[in-house]
């Protein structure tokens, strides 16, 4: 039993040290970068249980603030290619292993 415990509790530490974001990639202008990534934080904790209802928030949310186009996957383990706008792509992790892509293409 003690076991268990343990491991809950290195699981917690480690999504605790690793729920700042992490970008991997981008050429989003700084403010927009930083914009769009406080957007992924914020639904990506609010709907924590919920990866479709995250990605319907930040797409709507990108929509409204940069006009139409947007495009988001979250998710653990998936790779992609993408054709997109220049300076409107960031790929990001949040959590330790939750990756958000968002992308414009018109």
């Amino acid at each position: 039993m003690a076991g268990t415990g343990e491991a809950k509790k290195e699981e917690a530490d480690y999504k605790r040290l690793n729920s700042f974001p992490l970008i991997r990639h981008t050429d989003m202008p700084e403010e927009m970068r930083v914009e769009t990534m406080e957007l992924c934080v914020t639904a990506c904790e609010r709907f924590a249980t919920n990866n479709e209802s995250a990605a319907k928030m930040i797409k709507e949310s990108m929509d409204k603030k940069f006009g139409s186009s947007w495009h988001v996957v979250i998710g653990e383990g998936f790779g992609f290619e993408v054709t997109h706008e220049v300076k409107n792509l960031l790929y990001m992790f949040f959590g330790g292993s939750l990756a958000v892509c968002v992308w414009k293409c018109s």
